[in-house]
């Protein structure tokens, strides 16, 4: 592979004008396939295999043109201190209201009097309006939003409290100056560890093209494909965290191999061929922990996986073509204009940089560090222990929100079950849906149940339950479990709570196999890699330590809410249920990023005949500060995220900030180092009928020593430009 890598980053080189306006070309394509294509007019959610997905099925079936999937509001009055909702002014303002609302929209498939509907408080004080809509929020136009706004702005200033609240109000993510930050942020790491302005801007003109090509690419297919609108912002996470990572290390490569007496077209062959090495099986094993979230089975994750997945590849691509071609457009103000004049220190240069300070101090204490770096990662793991899981609603928004004050009004009005009411669907006749209404009204835990409604053909029915409970509660899971044991197999519960139990249940059933299905790929592939069985054994459970810790972190703030503040996190709640199998699989792929840039250079000094302590402080002199820029930079990128709106993506960036943090410093820079040093030469064993049946990858660069046997270099060597 060294070989081959080597030789496109040569021919890259040559045709660097040629390479470049590929690149050009493929992002202006993808640009104007994102500005033609027809806007996403969907963003459905589904769970396969669930009963809750079943019950969705069977209301679509046997309900037609009943918007079963369709977008629901709520505008919710109380009235004032010493008034009821049921006083002649508060009832003709509400009329009012639902006259409006009629005549508002075309997409509105009903509009409940709370007067008929039986929507208004036992006290009086609280009534809401139910709106039902055709269609889901992402295909509600703007004019069918801004009528149901009007509509209780109108009756804002009429005496009454009025708030909205509903997935009606949902829209895309507003996104923050957080992003910017980041990318700023890993601007100014770049020109600190390069000392070179262009330098520093090859990895983010690169990481910027490929994130252009990925997420316009999502946009042009987004409605063909159903994408859901947070598809496109992980893609640009993962994409921009990446591109500028593997970028880095190509021209940090590049600029050692100058070091080295290399002319420029080697030297780009030479980095594609070792560095292009490691981003090759980086990026492979970032593309296996997300493609392998298809064994989840929810649509919507798999397709956030693959489309993640697609600006990785697109990354990689980068790095081994764009960035050896824009290298030949940079001359040699790649390297800093020090070292260009031939004015740096020399006794500055000799002297051990950080890494090689740290590794010698690891390797003369490694148990110490092992134990530190174990125990501390364990300790904030702890919260992890008390995890609750669910999917957001209005519940966890802050309290300047419209939908979280409607939210709690209905609540203190109605209940707090009343935000969560479980669908319970009949697939029977009349007296079956009656039969099933008296058993579930001998139930614990039910704070109201209504009459069943049949559809047109008398053949299903609709039960509606309002637990005592608030949605997110262990007492109503315990009631949708409850009800699905008392009743029969014609009988089917659902609705965003029930929906929010199963997902959960699967997160959880698939986590297992997901992680032996990852993880067991990884093993195999690092073992290729590093030629070790020990290695990539190591380099497993010490990603397990990390996301485990992340975890804790993200439950301390985002569920106890420790330094919630800090991070605008205004309410607490569950953690999201996709939280721990996605920061499995994104934070594993990236994890295993560090690993094999960090250790393919220790193995790399190892098989050239260093001991195994000469090889740790070799691979630190070499990688550390190159590892630590891209560890801060994804950090950086992760962080900025925290800084939007939507509570997912405020989630996900944290995690995997965190993550990052975590797995980077403590256990690739500490963890790592320390148990490679206490194992020594059995670290890289591995059973020679093993040896002889893996293929050789030849990430070490073996084939190019030969290559400089045969006079393979460009010319003669040139004096040392600059130290990676």
């Amino acid at each position: 592979m060294a070989t081959f890598l080597y030789k496109l980053g040569r021919t890259a080189f040559r045709r660097r004008r040629l390479v470049a306006l590929l690149w050009v070309a493929l992002l202006a394509l993808a640009g104007v396939g994102a500005a033609t294509a027809p806007a996403a007019t969907s963003s459905s959610f589904s769970i396969p295999g669930t009963e809750a997905q079943r019950a969705f099925d069977l209301l679509e079936e046997r309900f037609p043109g009943a918007g079963a999937d369709g977008a629901t509001a709520r505008i919710v009055f109380k009235a004032p201190d010493g008034g009821k909702m049921t006083d002649a002014a508060p009832k003709a303002v509400v009329e009012e209201t639902v006259a409006a609302l009629k005549s508002g929209s075309d997409q509105i498939v009903s509009v409940a009097d709370p007067y008929t509907a039986q929507a208004v408080s036992r006290d009086g004080s609280t009534a809401y309006v139910s709106v039902a809509y055709e269609v889901n929020a992402m295909e509600l136009t703007d004019e069918t939003r801004e009528a149901l706004k009007q509509a209780g702005h109108a009756a804002q200033g009429k005496g009454l409290t009025v708030e909205l609240g509903g997935d009606a109000l949902q829209t895309m993510p507003e996104t923050g100056a957080g992003e910017i930050v980041g990318v700023v942020v890993a601007g100014i790491v770049l020109v600190l560890t390069f000392g070179s302005l262009v330098a520093a801007g090859l990895p983010l003109l690169t990481a910027i093209i490929g994130v252009g090509i990925g997420v316009s690419t999502i946009t042009a297919l987004a409605n063909v494909l159903d994408l859901g609108s947070t598809t496109s912002t992980l893609a640009m996470m993962i994409g921009l965290a990446v591109g500028i990572d593997y970028a880095l290390f190509i021209v940090s490569r590049y600029r050692s191999e100058l070091a080295d007496g290399r002319g420029k077209e080697e030297a780009a062959g030479r980095a594609a061929g070792t560095a292009g090495s490691a981003v090759v099986f980086a990026g492979l094993t970032v593309v296996i922990a997300l493609v392998g979230l298809a064994v989840v089975n929810i649509p919507m994750l798999t397709k956030m996986g693959f489309a993640a997945a697609g600006t990785v590849v697109i990354a990689v691509l980068i790095a081994l073509t764009l960035i050896p071609a824009l290298l030949g457009f940079a001359g040699d103000k790649v390297v800093g204009r020090k070292q260009r004049k031939g004015t740096e220190d020399p006794e500055k240069a000799a002297k051990p940089n950080a890494g090689t300070r740290w590794a010698r101090f690891v390797i003369r204490r490694p148990l110490f560090v092992l134990l530190a770096g174990v125990i501390g990662l364990g300790a904030i793991a702890i919260p992890a222990a008390s995890l609750e899981m669910g999917l957001p609603d209005d519940g966890v928004k802050p309290v300047s929100a419209t939908e979280r004050r409607a939210y709690d009004l209905l609540s203190d009005g109605f209940g707090p079950g009343f935000n969560g009411p479980l669908l319970v669907v009949v697939d029977g006749d009349r007296a079956t849906a009656d039969r099933t209404v008296a058993t579930i009204k001998g139930l614990d835990g039910i704070a109201a149940v209504t009459p069943a409604t049949p559809n047109k053909a008398g053949d299903a029915a609709m039960i509606t339950v309002i637990p005592k409970d608030r949605p997110s509660s262990g007492a109503t899971e315990t009631l949708v479990h409850d009800i699905r044991d008392a009743t029969g197999d014609e009988v089917l519960v659902t609705g965003a709570t029930a929906m929010n139990i199963d997902f959960s249940q699967k997160m959880n059933d698939a986590l297992v196999p997901y992680l032996a299905l990852v993880v067991g790929l990884a093993f195999v592939l690092l073992t290729v890699v590093f030629r070790s069985i020990l290695v990539p054994l190591k380099a497993a459970l010490g990603f397990l330590l990390s996301v485990v810790a992340a975890l804790g972190a993200v439950v301390a703030v985002f569920q106890w809410g420790w330094l919630g503040s800090l991070f605008g996190v205004e309410q607490t709640g569950p953690i999201m249920s996709m939280m721990p199998i996605f920061m499995v699989g994104v934070v594993f792929g990236l994890a295993m990023d560090y690993e094999v840039f960090l250790v393919t250079r220790m193995r790399e000094a190892y098989v050239h005949g260093e001991r195994p302590g000469e090889a740790i402080v070799t691979g630190f002199r070499h990688s550390a500060r190159v590892v630590t820029a891209a560890a801060v930079i994804m950090i950086a990128v992760f962080s900025g995220f925290i800084g939007m709106t939507d509570q997912m993506i405020k989630m996900i960036g944290f995690g995997l900030a965190v993550a990052v943090l975590f797995d980077a410093f403590v256990v690739r820079m500490a963890i790592v180092p320390a148990v490679l040093a206490l194992l020594g030469h059995k670290a890289w064993w591995l059973p020679k009928w093993l040896d002889r049946a893996l293929p050789n990858v030849d990430v070490e660069g073996e084939g190019l020593a030969a290559h400089d046997a045969d006079g393979g270099t460009d010319g003669p060597r040139k004096p040392d430009l600059v130290k990676a």
